[in-house]
């Protein structure tokens, strides 16, 4: 038995006239009288009652009819997720972000693609930008979310959002109202990233201190902002993030004030290999564009 004895069947089955299933299966009626006669045989079982008047299904044919447009269905959905998962090698799709921008919309992602691709591995990794570039250049990460700026031609990139600067401070040791207080900082302590980990954020730090007449001291720093926001929390000095940081880290003893006098931005960036055309990948990007 092949898959077009089951075909022919079906479409026969749909039609009840030999003429018109032959028609639409594009092939004469004796291959497909040949080919019905053969699947009963090996069936050991009458589908059909035929006549020259007529064509209808016996109780084996309307049985088999039913069981059989189940199988084609099931065979249907089992080739769109062996393509699927062909899509992406192994099985396995790798989704990078910096650690400034993880929030609950990145954790819906994960969630919206494992209910979209039940077969494929997600897998999600905190990785900064410059060592993000690197890996998508390498096509160790298929999806990265980073902060501009990107300078490769082998990463295709969109932008996701623009972030402004606010200052991030404990509210139990400092008392700031508007940003320009921010001048009064000239000898306070700032937590910030590590230059060498970070160094467009230490750029941005910089030029925004000096736009309020100095330059910032910073002695503690980190790689990662959650441990920023904790010194800053635990009163060891201010520092200056990206404001959209203010969705995933709300405490009460942390006050922010937004930058708004100086118009300076971080462009948030969906990056993926050049020319590697994943569904996967596009179906992440229309996601978070969409929130």
């Amino acid at each position: 038995m092949e898959l077009r004895h089951l075909k022919y069947f079906l479409k026969l089955a749909e039609e009840l006239s030999f003429v018109r299933a032959a028609d639409k299966l594009f092939i004469s009626q004796p291959p497909l009288s040949r080919q019905i006669k053969e699947l009963e045989i090996e069936l050991g079982a009458t589908l059909f009652e035929r006549n020259n008047r007529r064509v209808i299904l016996t109780d084996s044919g309307k049985f088999y009819q039913k069981e059989i447009r189940e199988l084609l269905k099931n065979l249907e959905h089992i080739n769109i997720q062996t393509k699927k998962i062909s899509e992406n090698q192994s099985g396995e799709f790798r989704i990078a972000y910096v650690s400034s921008t993880f929030s609950g919309d990145i954790s819906k992602l994960i969630q919206f693609l494992s209910a979209q691709y039940p077969y494929v591995n997600f897998r999600l990794y905190e990785v900064p930008t410059i060592k993000q570039i690197a890996a998508l250049e390498e096509g160790k990460i298929d999806f990265g979310i980073i902060r501009s700026p990107l300078h490769s031609p082998k990463i295709d990139s969109q932008l996701w959002f623009k972030d402004s600067f606010s200052l991030v401070f404990n509210k139990k040791l400092y008392d700031i109202q508007s940003e320009q207080e921010i001048e009064n900082l000239s000898q306070t302590t700032f937590v910030f990233f590590n230059k060498e980990y970070a160094p467009q954020y230490y750029d941005n730090l910089v030029e925004i201190c000096s736009k309020f007449g100095f330059t910032p001291k910073v002695v503690h720093e980190s790689n990662n902002i959650s441990s920023i926001i904790q010194l800053v929390k635990n009163g060891l000095g201010v520092s200056i993030v990206p404001t959209n940081i203010l969705k995933t880290h709300v405490y009460p003893e942390l006050g922010f004030v937004e930058i708004k006098s100086v118009p300076l931005f971080t462009d948030i960036l969906l990056a993926t290999p050049k020319d590697h055309h994943s569904e996967i990948a596009q179906t992440s990007i229309d996601f978070l564009k969409m929130k």
